[in-house]
């Protein structure tokens, strides 16, 4: 029987000479992993609907006992490639399937988390993927319950709303007072926890005509990517590329 999906392709991989190794989020059942057959050849099929980030109504099959589906067809709902895509923004795009991908179990349904991507992709624009990654990583850290308590010490409990100075580091998961940082630690101002206040409360859409440059919330997304890390015990490959932007 033949299943659809609305879904957010993730991944590809050369598989076997014509086809592709396919990894989906769908809505109906999570991440999953299937073979697109003849994929390279067939553009009525899957012309321009498996490039990662692309929102697809899928249309697959999976047999009793075999890990991989069998992915028949892909209607294309929303493209990248709509917009117009630079260097910035293909990286921007790059991660926010990375994090996705690393972050999601196999088969764990997350409407929420389905929900944040439908929010975010509209905003990843040429010239503009800082708000929108901000908003991303905030949002799946919380969702994903990897964000720690954002208004205490780690160490002693203290309430860090005050005007002191807070810090972070790679391997502490939460904020710590100036009394107790760890050496080599990053701070994180004030203007950034309020940014991420305001973000709890509002939908992305709120911060949309607010012009963002890379500066603004860098130490919110630096110590969201080390959440993240420290869950998936590894490197996000394209958090090295997006530090790297200009």
């Amino acid at each position: 029987m033949l299943k659809q999906s609305d879904a957010i392709v993730l991944r590809t991989y050369p598989f076997r000479e014509a086809d592709l190794l396919v990894t989906l989020f769908t809505r109906e059942e999570g991440k999953i992993k299937g073979v697109a057959r003849s994929a390279k050849k067939s553009k009525r099929r899957f012309g321009g609907a498996l490039e990662p980030l692309t929102l697809v109504h899928a249309y697959y099959d999976q047999k009793q006992g075999q890990e991989l589906v069998r992915l028949d067809s892909c209607d294309v709902l929303e493209s990248p490639l709509m917009h117009p895509i630079d260097y910035e923004r293909s990286v921007a795009l790059s991660y926010v399937a990375e994090v996705l991908d690393g972050l999601l179990a196999e088969h764990d349904v997350n409407d929420a988390v389905f929900r944040l991507a439908l929010s975010v992709l509209p905003h990843l624009v040429s010239g503009g993927i800082w708000m929108p990654l901000t908003y991303f990583d905030l949002w799946i850290t919380r969702l994903m319950g990897l964000l720690p308590e954002l208004s205490t010490c780690i160490v002693c409990g203290e309430e860090l709303n005050g005007s002191g100075r807070v810090f972070f580091h790679a391997l502490a998961d939460g904020l710590m007072c100036a009394e107790h940082k760890r050496l080599a630690s990053s701070e994180m101002s004030m203007v950034s926890r309020q940014l991420a206040a305001q973000m709890f409360r509002s939908p992305a859409d709120a911060f949309a005509g607010d012009p963002w440059k890379r500066q603004r919330g860098a130490d919110l997304r630096k110590f969201l990517a080390q959440c993240i890390e420290r869950h998936i015990e590894g490197k996000l490959v394209t958090s090295g590329a997006l530090n790297k932007l200009d």
